[in-house]
């Protein structure tokens, strides 16, 4: 009785064993180079993260009341907005003498957009909307909105930004006041409104 895995008619015996073991072993190096390859190709692709990064930011602002102010990230950038009073924005004039740039008009393409060129430095008088990172060095100012005498700051202070690293200070407007280290005032970014309560940050194609 013949053996079905010998040699016939001179051709060599086949070794079904070891060829079950070089299929299967070609198969996974070929799924082991499409899963390497994969997140290779992939890593040439921006992230969503990546895309969001400079993309417009929409901020509803329906729920903000005088006095409270809110932080959105633009660009990786903190956006603050400011709900001023209006008797805030009365007091902006006032303090010109004392600032570096009242009108705004040092760098305004790089700091402050046509339609911000005004005492207020905003489409809305009662609505400001500034970069929240100091002109000087980069470091982030907190909130000194309390009139009045208080550490770091002058007798006759109205309220407006302390930068905490070295000190320079800006109105309820991001205006710098003279002789601090931040040259210029607190940039606008671009903005418009889609409506009474809705901000578009980083976008001002309609303003």
């Amino acid at each position: 009785m013949s053996d079905s895995s010998a040699s016939t008619a001179g051709r060599p015996r086949i070794d079904t064993s070891k060829r079950t073991w070089l299929i299967a072993s070609g198969c996974a190096g070929a799924v082991g180079g499409v899963a390497v390859a994969v997140p290779f190709v992939s890593s040439f692709q921006p992230s969503e993260k990546a895309k969001a990064a400079g993309a417009p930011v929409e901020a509803d602002i329906g729920a903000l009341q005088v006095g409270e102010k809110m932080t959105v990230e633009w660009r990786g950038k903190p956006v603050w907005i400011l709900k001023r009073s209006p008797q805030q924005v009365a007091e902006l004039p006032k303090l010109d003498p004392l600032l570096a740039d009242p009108q705004s008009k040092r760098n305004p393409d790089e700091f402050t957009p046509q339609y911000a060129r005004n005492e207020h430095r905003s489409i809305k008088p009662e609505i400001l909307v500034v970069v929240g990172i100091c002109t000087h060095l980069g470091c982030s100012p907190t909130d000194r909105f309390q009139p009045g005498p208080q550490a770091s700051l002058p007798d006759n202070w109205e309220g407006g930004f302390l930068c905490p690293c070295h000190g320079s200070t800006f109105d309820l407007a991001g205006r710098v006041f003279k002789n601090k280290p931040a040259p210029d005032n607190l940039p606008v970014p671009p903005h418009m409104y889609l409506s009474d309560t809705r901000l578009l940050i980083g976008d001002d194609k309609k303003a």
